[in-house]
């Protein structure tokens, strides 16, 4: 495989192959004991003040007294488990919900059923994806008016690295926001592709109709520098061939999509224009999102870190952006490694969406891990092709074996409002689980402190492999 296809796969699909993060415990780790770590003299407290005691002995132990458990990780059905959850939420106005896998069966079910409570309870009306900008304006199109076929539409945007989020959970998930957005047609919610991996034609037409109806004047410098540029082949291959550009030829290509922002910023716009203006800007700074991120230098490994860098602060940066623009409240969906507050891997990682995300929307912005202790899913093996694969329980020290102790089987927990014996391990650095696209990874056991990279945390037991459509 070629340099840049191999870090193409890691940057359209977080954390991957080159970047992939996998767990310690392995398909081949045996299970581990079902025991507690709480002692003999824990387990038998002689009074009610040595039982409080003998509670918080034991991270787990002192988890399980402020975790929540869930009913269920399926979409449909009641939500009232997911009350303390709201409370979490509190006033945030994006919600990074993250995943320790790429295509497990239950964190995009689960994903899924937050989405419901966050809508109907706490009026969140955007769902935003590791996608192109372009990709959800085409998925926007359909979930506010049904333009198109959605069945097209995810075959034709979630290919090539991104086929990760062409599953059947997904597709349901896209079928009830549909739905809802049919029944409350005044109050719809929304989908935000936040990514610079491709610029689809539908951008290119949105600047070019906005540019004849309000400065036809920049029409003809417009076209001159996106000339070329419109895609008319479908995205993986267009991607692939851009990369096959020489470098020269991709840096210019970047300093002239830079130009296009430029002129369209000259003249803000004012009154019933200013929205419509603001909306074309922003296309045409997603154009140069990918322009800009496929100028670095994919060939040379010294360039990787600052190409992860802008990507996490592009995607950041659309997140907000829209969220200023529209007021809509917003549920993030992305890898764990994106949605959280302190980078995995600084080295190859610098800084990470959800960093970027606190440092613009302070308490604004809550960040909600996602781990496992054991199953399957979907990725990329080392012959570059799909499998499922399967991993036993976690190993004694890492994070999931710990979380696994915790008394529900599947729950939630806010890392901000725990006793001492948790704070005290939530802040010590254990392995933890975080698989990318290709599995395994090189970096298969990265280190962190819990407390630092998350608010909230889901611990499920166990998790099987998303049905892939295609």
């Amino acid at each position: 495989m070629n340099t840049h296809k191999a870090l193409l796969a890691a940057l359209l699909v977080p954390l991957g192959a080159t970047l992939a993060l996998a767990p310690t415990a392995s398909a081949a780790t045996p299970p581990a004991p079902a025991v507690t770590s709480v002692s003999a003299a824990d387990a038998a407290p002689v009074g009610p003040g040595e039982a409080v005691a003998a509670a918080f002995r034991s991270p787990e132990a002192a988890l399980g007294r402020v975790a929540h458990p869930l009913r269920t990780t399926e979409p449909r059905g009641g939500l009232a488990d997911l009350r303390p959850f709201g409370r979490m939420v509190g006033d945030a106005r994006v919600v990074g919900l993250g995943e320790a896998t790429h295509s497990s069966h239950e964190f995009f079910t689960v994903k899924h059923r937050i989405l419901r409570y966050l809508v109907e309870e706490k009026g969140f009306r955007a769902f935003a994806l590791e996608a192109p900008w372009s990709t959800g304006l085409r998925l926007d199109a359909y979930l506010l008016r049904g333009e198109g076929d959605l069945k097209q539409i995810m075959d034709e945007e979630f290919q090539g690295t991104y086929r990760w989020w062409n599953n059947a959970e997904y597709r349901d998930l896209l079928q009830w926001i549909r739905a809802y957005n049919v029944e409350h047609p005044d109050d719809p919610v929304r989908f935000v592709g936040d990514d610079g991996g491709f610029a689809g034609a539908e951008l290119y037409d949105k600047v070019s109709a906005y540019a004849a109806a309000a400065r036809p004047d920049l029409v003809p410098r417009l076209t001159e520098l996106y000339r070329g540029l419109r895609p008319a082949t479908d995205a993986e291959t267009y991607v692939n061939d851009y990369l096959s550009k020489p470098m020269a030829e991709r840096k210019e290509l970047a300093e002239r999509t830079g130009r296009a922002v430029d002129l369209l910023k000259q003249r803000p716009a004012t009154g019933a224009d200013a929205d419509a203006h603001a909306w074309a800007v922003q296309h045409a700074t997603a154009i140069h999102q990918m322009t800009t991120l496929f100028a670095f230098d994919w060939d040379d490994p010294r360039s990787v870190p600052d190409l992860m860098l802008y990507r996490d602060r592009v995607m950041a940066q659309n997140i907000a952006w829209w969220q200023r623009q529209t007021g809509d409240k917003i549920m993030l969906a992305a890898h764990n490694g994106h949605i959280a507050l302190k980078t995995y891997t600084p080295g190859a990682y610098p800084k990470v969406q959800g960093d970027f995300l606190r440092e613009q929307l302070g308490g604004g912005y809550l960040s909600v891990g996602l781990t496992f202790d054991h199953g399957s899913f979907n990725a990329f093996g080392t012959d570059g092709a799909v499998h499922r694969f399967t991993v036993g329980p976690a190993a004694p020290g890492t994070t999931e074996h710990t979380l696994d102790r915790v008394r529900y089987r599947d729950f939630v927990v806010d890392l901000r409002n725990t006793p001492a014996t948790a704070r005290a391990w939530l802040a010590a650095p254990h392995t933890v689980k975080n698989i990318g696209a290709t599995y395994p990874g090189i970096a298969d056991a990265p280190q962190i402190r819990l407390s630092e990279s998350y608010d909230v945390v889901i611990h499920l037991q166990q998790v099987e492999a998303a049905h892939l459509l295609k």
